[in-house]
């Protein structure tokens, strides 16, 4: 559909039209009276053990859809007669501080009738992390529709030619080692279709539901998008026969990779793998490499312990004959089915970039870096699956969902709210982060992109336990909450009792709309109430005439806080002029809170000059042709927040506005059962986003042209959507059809504007189920 606008009388241009319930439901029954946890010993435990388990086993027929249910701590390979069937499987533990996920998988295009084996490998951390809390067991569970179960007919070891890395050891937010693979030690193909050899018999050390691994529950997100493995572009021609020299490989872009090699060596020769996110661009942590020990004769190995880098590097002892190098790229499976698209190549550059770096960061968990921490920094969530939601296929949903299903299960009897999680290492609350993830941009923000109800429905009552903890200060606004770290945003000239106020603001914000969507009155009547004395509270202890300071503050004024006052909706109008000045001036906020002052600006209606502050201050690094990703801080080490990574996916918040608010694709209500495309060009002269929305794909396409601004869109059935311009445009045309003359409308009014709509001034028309309600407003 094509709407025409214009400051002259011009013709019309005709173009065609064109979950899941909460973890508390538990899972071990899925699990058969038969199946129990196995390993080598009752205490195996120690730290990055691998253990190998196999099973033959008979089947008369094969079942129409065969599924196997497995779970280990903490990662699994598993072959079926002698094909691989996953590759890493399993995830870090865990839903809740003491359950276990387990995976559901398809078996049926590798079993046959007659014979059949299943081998499984399992790699146990056997530490605690970031990411990761540590059962202290190595073990597997297995269960099957058609018979198959783990029991002490199984046979176990621990393979000895897996090992680990000599020193410098990743560092201690890891839960993984890395790997040292010795090829000598090798028990053969103790995996493949038939195994003239045997391993063990296994032991039985548990049954479903049994300490520690405890409940279990069904993996929430897909199991990794494999590409196979992949020549490295500009590789040297194979055959050749090592010089001693490192030979690096550059890949396409930064991914997380499991490196391979073919060589024809002597015995007892080692090798090293790693990449320049270990060797350089590591966040002033050590992380993972991969160390490989030859065997006599022609041999090939790949690490399975995924490392991220633009680069992988292989140190080869002169003599060796390098026969191939090769890396395979796994992520999660999601689709890369959002776009977007400018007159300005920064912008398509900053958007790329930024889609580039939250996929990175997404696996077991979303990650603030895939290397130095792999954590899942709650405050740094609410930003990527904002993006997520404008960049990814909507697969990309489970892994928000389970971030908001972990982050309320290890809430804390107290009710406080923790991350990283899950963890084991890990202890400490950050207030601000945990009241984002609760609120508006975080809870509520799901909600609406998704429309899962019962999600959240099932975290109502966690989040508003939570909120509860935040004490009133006697003027209606809040205390400090202490909690276990202070953080507001790395940098300096943090005005932070006002951050951690807007923060619980924009908390109650989003419970407030929970309530009335989930129809609690009475909660909603309190919310509603609390926001009116906080509101009020602030505009008068705070706002000094220029800007909204602490009166103790000593400090630079602080841009976040003016970006926080106008996103919560607490800045009027009157305030909007002061702000802007506070813009042009102070410039202290992160790239991780610079998507607020963005935000903030285009809500302002400050486009221009929002899209010349972004420009200005993230040119350094979507510019930096090194990379294809964006940094933590605003600079590489020194030049960053104390050697800050140069792939974290808090920065990319300019993926999100650039979609929401430059293009205008945003829901009103939950599902996008009704959105709106209401752009906000600035200086962009033309721009097009697809937005992969659960309702169907939306697109919005402008192009400004002189006095003339043309608008082509794609609607879903069954939505209704509301279509905007500045009004300062006083002619507008639909299919080459006069709707508006002279500024007037010509057609029947509209009584009320629609809930939620973002902008004031504009000329409003809706599509409702593909068909146009002219209605003026």
């Amino acid at each position: 559909m094509t709407l025409i606008f214009s400051q002259k009388r011009i013709p019309g241009i005709v173009i065609s039209t064109f979950i899941a319930l909460f973890f508390s439901k538990l899972s071990f029954s899925q699990f058969s009276e038969k199946s129990r946890w196995i390993s080598t010993m009752e205490s195996q435990s120690a730290a990055n053990t691998w253990l190998g388990y196999r099973k033959a086993f008979r089947l008369d027929t094969v079942p129409a859809s065969p599924t196997i249910r497995i779970a280990v701590d903490s990662k699994y390979w598993l072959w079926v007669n002698g094909e691989r069937a996953v590759f890493e499987g399993g995830l870090k533990r865990g839903p809740n501080p003491t359950d276990t996920y387990y995976d559901v998988v398809d078996v049926g295009r590798y079993l046959k009738s007659g014979d059949n084996s299943i081998a499984v490998l399992v790699w146990y951390f056997g530490k605690d992390g970031f990411s990761h809390s540590s059962s202290g067991r190595a073990a597997l569970l297995l269960d099957s529709d058609f018979g198959l179960a783990s029991d002490g007919g199984w046979q176990c070891a621990v393979l000895p030619e897996y090992g680990t890395a000599a020193e410098p050891y990743p560092n201690f937010r890891l839960p993984e080692s890395s790997i040292r693979y010795d090829a000598r030690k090798e028990r053969g193909a103790w995996h493949g279709a038939v195994y003239d050899g045997r391993l063990a018999q296994a032991q039985e050390i548990g049954r479903a539901g049994d300490h520690p691994w405890h409940a279990l529950v069904e993996r929430p997100i897909p199991l990794w998008k494999d590409h196979g493995l992949q020549a490295f572009a500009g590789a040297p021609s194979f055959p050749f026969t090592s010089t001693g020299d490192t030979i690096a490989l550059d890949l396409p872009y930064n991914a997380q990779v499991t490196p391979y090699l073919e060589v024809e060596a002597e015995a007892g020769q080692a090798i090293a793998v790693f990449t320049d996110n270990y060797l350089t661009y590591h966040g002033s942590a050590t992380n993972v490499r991969a160390e490989y020990v030859t065997k006599a004769g022609i041999q090939s190995y790949e690490s399975l312990g995924w490392m991220n880098g633009h680069r992988v590097y292989y140190a080869i002892p002169a003599g060796i004959r390098v026969l191939g190098l090769k890396y395979r790229e796994t992520g999660y499976d999601a689709g890369f089915a959002g776009s977007f698209t400018s007159d300005d190549p920064f912008y398509d550059r900053l958007w790329a970039k930024s889609l580039r770096t939250l996929y990175l960061n997404m696996r077991d968990t979303y990650m603030d870096c895939p290397e130095r921490e792999r954590a899942q920094w709650t405050g740094d969530a609410v930003n990527q699956s904002g993006q997520a939601f404008y960049a990814l296929s909507t697969a990309s949903h489970a892994m928000s969902r389970k971030w908001l299903r972990e982050l309320v299960g290890w809430q804390r009897p107290d009710g406080s709210i923790y991350a990283p999680v899950p963890a084991g290492n890990w202890v400490n609350e950050l207030p601000c982060q945990a009241t984002a993830s609760i609120g508006y941009y975080g809870l509520w923000n799901y909600y609406l992109h998704s429309g899962d109800r019962q999600t959240l429905a099932d975290l109502y009552d966690g989040a508003k336990r939570y909120l509860s903890l935040w004490e009133d200060d006697g003027h209606g606004t809040v205390k400090m909450r202490t909690g276990g770290w202070t953080w507001g945003d790395w940098g300096d000239n943090r005005d932070m009792l006002l951050i951690y106020n807007l923060w619980y603001y924009l908390g109650l914000k989003g419970m407030r709309l929970s309530a009335a969507e989930l129809g609690h009155a009475e909660d909603e009547g309190r919310y509603a109430a609390a926001m009116g004395r906080f509101e009020s509270a602030f505009d008068a202890r705070f706002w000094n005439g220029t800007a909204y300071r602490d009166p103790a503050y000593t400090g630079e004024t602080d841009d976040r806080v003016q970006a926080m006052a106008v996103v919560a909706g607490i800045a009027g109008k009157d305030k909007h002029a002061a702000i802007l000045e506070v813009f042009r001036q102070e410039e202290h906020a992160s790239p991780y809170m610079e998507k607020y002052v963005f935000e903030a600006m285009f809500q302002m209606g400050y486009e221009k000059e929002a899209l010349e502050r972004h420009k200005r201050r993230f040119s350094p690094m979507v510019d930096d042709d090194r990379f294809t990703t964006l940094f933590e801080g605003w600079g590489i080490g020194s030049d960053g927040f104390g050697g800050g990574t140069v792939n974290h996916a808090w920065s990319g918040g300019g993926l999100i506005v650039l979609s929401q608010y430059l293009c205008g694709v945003a829901p009103l209500e939950p599902g996008y059962k009704t959105f709106q495309i209401v752009p906000q060009p600035g200086s962009i002269r033309q721009a097009s986003a697809v937005v992969p929305s659960v309702a169907g794909t939306i697109r919005s396409h402008f192009v400004v042209d002189g006095d003339h601004f043309e608008l082509d869109v794609d609607v879903p059935p069954n939505t209704r959507a509301i279509l905007g311009v500045d009004s300062r445009y006083r002619f507008v045309s639909l299919n080459g059809i006069p709707v508006i003359k002279d500024g007037k409308h010509v057609v029947n009014g509209l009584t009320r504007r629609p809930d939620g709509l973002e902008r004031e001034g504009h000329h409003l028309l809706i599509v409702n189920d593909g068909h146009w309600e002219l209605e003026a407003f």
